[in-house]
């Protein structure tokens, strides 16, 4: 999966910064649609997993596309 190499780079500036929360986001150049695949909605649930167990908060993870975005906290995933 491409965007498993995404998930691993997020938390260490977090951790640096001593930062009580993050919010993720990706584009999907390609498609230009914004609605998250498979592999977008098990990255969200591996990050969150992932902030617990480090203490950091993920806020938000925002997939943007073609003028229009997703984002899994206004639509209640998060």
């Amino acid at each position: 999966m491409r965007s498993s190499g995404y998930c691993v780079t997020q938390f260490p500036p977090g951790q640096d910064d001593n930062a009580a929360s993050i919010i993720c986001g990706h584009n999907h150049p390609s498609s230009g649609d914004p609605q998250p695949s498979q592999e977008d909605k098990a990255l969200t649930a591996r990050l969150v997993e992932a902030g617990k167990l480090l203490g950091i908060s993920v806020l938000d993870h925002v997939v943007i596309g073609d003028g229009r975005y997703y984002s899994f906290a206004d639509e209640g995933i998060l």
